[in-house]
């Protein structure tokens, strides 16, 4: 997999590249914590755009991994890098504008919700299939981009929304055609950039200071209850189930 990052204008775009589906491992998601916070950190940088190349912005966890590997390291490791790469996108000093396309699931959700601004593809579609997977986590974050009921039901379903069910609620930007997402992104990004660096990182500080509900606090709650769904077996007979294309068994 790999994460570039492109540096012009004033604005740093950052983009996750990890085929099929831009599931990261736990490797990546620490070093997407590391790129975001080091660009925000450049003195020349006044923005940061985050998106992907292939087929969607972000699946989430790689499951494959977790499955793959013995104990609870790589369960532990993916809750800590995510958390880090959230907490990084929240606290880049600078703005982020998330460009997102196809699909936004599991902890793409994270790293969108905490982004400042969102663009995205017409027709991508945003959801948090963890309940599917025996987990819980990032409805934190959902709860920026939509209503409560409706992140509620999101939830519990599993089922993703359109694009433009978001737009209608004012969370996403713009929706744009495929081929004019980066445009739409680095078009925002660079009238952030003619404001003084300055003012746009007190600004970005001042908000995140006046934010209702601290981001980091409240997604680590909703992780601890992710560690007591593993400790039934329940987490490891859905992600078995993934792994295998078979439908999991609960009547355990």
């Amino acid at each position: 997999m790999s994460i570039t990052v492109d540096k012009h204008d004033g604005i740093a775009e950052v983009v996750m590249d990890n085929p099929p589906v831009n599931a990261l491992t736990v490797a990546g998601w620490f070093d997407l914590a590391d790129v975001v916070t080091a660009a925000g950190r450049d003195p020349q940088i006044g923005a940061v755009v985050l998106a992907a190349e292939g087929k969607g912005f972000n699946a989430g966890v790689d499951i494959k991994e977790m499955q793959a590997t013995d104990g609870f390291d790589a369960l532990i490791g993916a809750n800590r890098g995510c958390y880090a790469a959230f907490k990084a996108v929240y606290e880049c000093e600078v703005p982020v504008i998330a460009a997102v396309h196809d699909f936004c699931l599991g902890g793409g959700i994270g790293l969108v919700g905490n982004a400042d601004v969102i663009v995205a593809a017409e027709g991508t579609r945003f959801g948090l299939p963890e309940v599917d997977q025996g987990a819980l986590g990032a409805a934190t974050h959902l709860a920026r981009l939509v209503p409560q009921h409706r992140m509620r039901e999101m939830v519990y379903t599993a089922e993703p929304v359109d694009v433009s069910l978001l737009a209608a609620w004012g969370s996403v930007s713009r929706v744009v055609p495929r081929d004019e997402l980066r445009g739409a992104a680095l078009e925002i990004a660079a009238k952030i950039c003619t404001k003084s660096r300055t003012v746009i990182r007190r600004a970005k500080e001042s908000l995140n200071g006046i934010d209702p509900v601290d981001v980091n606090r409240s997604y680590r709650f909703e992780q601890g209850f992710t560690f007591e769904l593993n400790l039934t077996g329940v987490s490891d007979e859905a992600r078995d189930a993934f792994v295998h294309k078979r439908d999991a068994d609960f009547s355990a």
